[in-house]
């Protein structure tokens, strides 16, 4: 019989977790003396009450591994939990939010898609503001471990390819898990303050570069104010895109940078390909807004850099508004963001290292056809690549696709037009923030929506964050047969 102990002892234990965390807003508005910490109060006990009490249920069914089906649906059950007791703050504050908003908001932080459902942001309590922090910054390093662990594991989207970097985790998820997720932490704690002490330094107040710097490190995008980046300085911009960038790296190279072995990073080809990659759209970008809307050198470059990183990162900052730059720089930006990072980083959409196989196989492939009696193997950072891997990569490619088809299709069915339908499905299974035109565009957000694509938008923000597969996968009848 499927033994869901131990998935339930895992998700008990973090929901118990994320419980406590909220203790810590709950102290910043009971010093501000805003009477909005008993929402945060109320909400540490019920979730603390029930994760303790399901861990407690669950613990006696705890061994020292996961079969596959148990991993599977842990890793989808966690960031299904979370969300549902995340979104309680928002409903018991100040905000006073109905459930829909307050689930949409949390399901948006913990899959650091940066899509937001709330307006007026100066005006919330700093508590919230710090949770909206807070969320995003554990949905970073939880997804960090996600990649670093589970996926290749699960043999999910072409991941297995990493699994030799991930220290050996083959049959033993829970231990190594831990072992990961310590030496990950330090990094992303480190990047974190490096980020904070900067913003402070260029003029942040201290409570904005805390915030700002748990959204940029998680490649998140949530902000303190309406105006995102926009409120702040140039300088600001500059040094957001550096830890954007930063953030959007491999961990596991940090991991070897730190014990002393610089080269893995240097010579990884999804890190020299990602760097090429914007370059490359910074540079068109800028030139059409020199050129076509006679946009002054620097700010055209910054404005390029800053808004390129954060769409191609998944960040979701804005600093101005790019839907008025035209539709050349808009359809440019648009596909940006279907490219994304590194694998094993806080970045999310596709991945570059994907696109990266997916032209080395059409490659061999196009040389087969001019020599058929040859032997051409894809490769990938001078290694060949296996069919197992080549065959999951291509899986990934069309179930995205196809994902993004029929998410467009329901959006359509509720009531919204074609460019907000399809922005909006590309942005919340691509987790990448702000979609296209007025409404959810840079300059918008996600409140005028109906509720039922909010709750379709939710879904697609989780289907995106776990790399499709590990959710798809729950709804087949031999996964529960296996």
């Amino acid at each position: 019989m499927f033994d869901l102990r131990p998935v339930g002892y895992v998700i008990g234990l973090l929901v118990a977790a994320l419980g406590a965390s909220m203790l810590v807003p709950m102290a910043l508005d009971l010093i501000a003396g805003n009477g909005h910490w008993p929402a945060f109060l109320e909400s540490a006990i019920l979730s603390g009450l029930v994760g303790g009490l399901t861990a407690i249920a669950c613990a006696n069914g705890v061994g020292d591994r996961l079969n596959i089906q148990q991993t599977f649906l842990l890793t989808t059950g966690v960031w299904l939990a979370l969300p549902v007791f995340a979104a309680l703050p928002f409903v018991f504050g100040a905000t006073e939010a109905r459930y829909v908003d307050a689930f949409f908001e949390a399901m948006s932080g913990l899959t650091t898609t940066g899509s937001t459902v709330f307006t007026g942001l100066e005006t919330l309590p700093p508590g919230l503001l710090l949770w909206r922090g807070m969320m995003q910054w554990f949905g970073g390093v939880g997804i960090i471990v996600v990649a670093m662990v589970f996926l290749p594991e699960l043999r999910i989207g072409g991941m297995q390819i990493f699994r030799s970097e991930g220290f050996d985790t083959i049959g033993k998820i829970l231990p190594r898990a831990t072992q990961i997720a310590s030496r990950i932490s330090v990094i992303y704690l480190g990047l974190t303050g490096a980020c904070a002490l900067t913003y402070l330094i260029l003029g942040m107040t201290g409570f904005d570069a805390v915030v700002h710097a748990m959204t940029t490190v998680a490649t998140g995008g949530f902000a303190n104010s309406d105006a995102s980046f926009g409120a702040f300085p140039a300088a600001m911009e500059y040094a957001a895109t550096l830890f954007m960038l930063l953030a959007a790296l491999p961990f596991v190279r940090y991991v070897q940078l730190v014990a002393g072995t610089a080269r893995p990073l240097l010579h990884d080809p999804q890190v020299r390909a990602f760097f090429a990659t914007v370059a490359m759209i910074v540079l068109i970008i800028a030139t059409w807004k020199m050129i076509a809307i006679d946009t002054p050198g620097e700010e055209s470059l910054r404005k390029s850099l800053f808004n390129t990183v954060s769409i191609i990162t998944g960040t979701g900052y804005a600093s101005a508004d790019y839907m008025l730059w035209g539709a050349f720089p808009v359809v440019v930006l648009f596909f940006a963001g279907l490219i994304g990072g590194c694998a094993g980083s806080t970045a999310c959409s596709i991945k570059v290292f994907r696109y990266q196989l997916l032209i080395a196989s059409i490659v061999a492939q196009i040389r087969r056809i001019h020599s058929p009696h040859g032997m051409f193997t894809p490769r990938y950072g001078g290694k060949p690549v296996t069919e197992d891997v080549l065959s999951s990569v291509m899986a990934f490619f069309v179930m995205f696709t196809v994902s993004l088809g029929i998410l467009s299709v329901l959006l359509a069915l509720t009531g919204l037009d074609f460019i907000t339908s399809v922005s909006g499905a590309a942005t919340a299974l691509g987790n990448i923030g702000p979609g296209l035109g007025d409404q959810i565009g840079p300059a918008g957000n996600f409140a005028g929506l109906n509720d039922t694509a909010k709750w379709i938008l939710s879904a697609a923000m989780l289907i995106g964050r776990l790399e499709l597969m590990v959710v798809f996968a729950l709804f087949t009848v031999r996964f529960w047969r296996a």
